[in-house]
């Protein structure tokens, strides 16, 4: 098949192109142009074959300069952009090659000749166009799809790392044995340290592809800090701040939490942490900023999975409308979120 794409059907095209202008010729004039020398016939087929074979190489140019051009899917301006330059490609070989022929090997060349012979050819051009091209924008289409699926996949995958990376083992051991030994010293604090547990699992029975009052997560936040204070240090300097006017814009739920999170692992130093929420115009500004010791640049800087998931799970919900950034310095490392909502 590829041998006769290749090699054959230049010649087969040019051919037909040239016995539909003989045939719509000689009935115009009923005329036999295989009654003619066949000399004249041949000079002229030859020609025929040679122009398919040029046609066929100056399309297939102007095939790669627009896929070159756009190499992503065609749109319809790029496909009647790429069908322009194939016709006016065909016109010009057409006035160099069959316009002559036919002026100087018939009868000369009248007005319904150089009408059918620049009419014909643009048409078998258009269809030849359709055909060839049919095959870059079914791909196109299945590419397409293809990129769909894969980022359905990633989505997929990304909420099922996200839900692992929620609550790791030791966290849940630590948080069960901080309220195990808090029942020896205060129960009524125990009591309230157990309800905050409880809320932040529930929390976790959202759905996630749900979004929630920004108010609402800020709650959760609140009570995981309230459980993790529990299990810090008391040289702990906890600074948090909520903007008062973070209420009800709707946010995908459990995006501040592995900031939060990521600052407990890592705090070290003077022990200092900031929580700042705040909005400004459309945006919900997040910064969490903790205290580190002095790590050399061998040993990995602070952070692990639970970033890297948030970040592509950001690129899902909120893409070009999100920016998020970390800075690490020999004391500190800071977090700062932006979400467009």
């Amino acid at each position: 098949m590829q041998v006769f794409k290749r090699y054959i059907f230049p010649g087969v095209y040019g051919l037909i192109i040239y016995f539909t202008i003989r045939l719509l010729h000689d009935i115009d004039v009923e005329a036999r142009f295989w009654h003619r020398d066949w000399r004249l016939n041949a000079f002229e087929m030859s020609c025929s074959i040679f122009m398919g074979y040029v046609s066929i190489s100056v399309f297939k140019t102007i095939f790669r300069y627009c896929d070159k051009r756009w190499p992503a899917a065609q749109t319809y301006d790029n496909l009647l952009y790429g069908l322009l330059l194939v016709i006016v490609g065909n016109l010009l070989l057409v006035n160099l090659i069959f316009t002559p022929m036919a002026a100087f090997t018939d009868d000369g060349l009248s007005w319904a000749d150089f009408v059918g012979l620049n009419v014909i050819p643009a048409l078998y051009t258009i269809i030849y166009y359709g055909i060839a091209r049919s095959r870059v924008w079914l791909n196109a289409y299945v590419d397409s799809k293809l990129a769909l699926e894969q980022l359905r996949h990633v989505q997929l995958e990304t909420e099922l790392k996200f839900l692992k990376a929620q609550y790791h083992p030791h966290f849940l051991f630590n948080a069960l044995n901080t309220i195990y030994f808090q029942m020896d010293e205060d129960v009524p604090g125990a009591k309230k340290s157990i309800e905050k547990f409880s809320e932040l699992l529930r929390y976790q029975l959202y759905d996630q592809q749900q979004q929630v009052p920004v108010s609402q997560e800020l709650e959760y936040l609140q009570n995981y800090i309230e459980l993790q204070k529990l299990r810090s240090s008391s040289r702990l300097k906890l600074e948090v701040s909520m903007d008062p006017q973070l209420s009800n814009q709707l946010l995908y739920p459990l995006l501040f939490l592995p900031l939060v999170e990521n600052a407990f692992k890592f705090i070290g130093g003077a022990y200092r942490m900031q929580v700042l929420a705040t909005l400004k115009g459309t945006s919900i500004n997040f910064v969490v900023e903790n205290s580190t010791v002095a790590r050399p640049e061998s040993v990995k800087k602070p952070g692990g999975i639970g970033l890297e998931n948030l970040s592509r799970r950001l690129k899902l919900l909120y893409p070009e409308q999100h920016h998020l950034h970390f800075e690490q310095t020999d004391e500190t490392f800071r977090a700062d979120l932006r979400i467009q909502v």
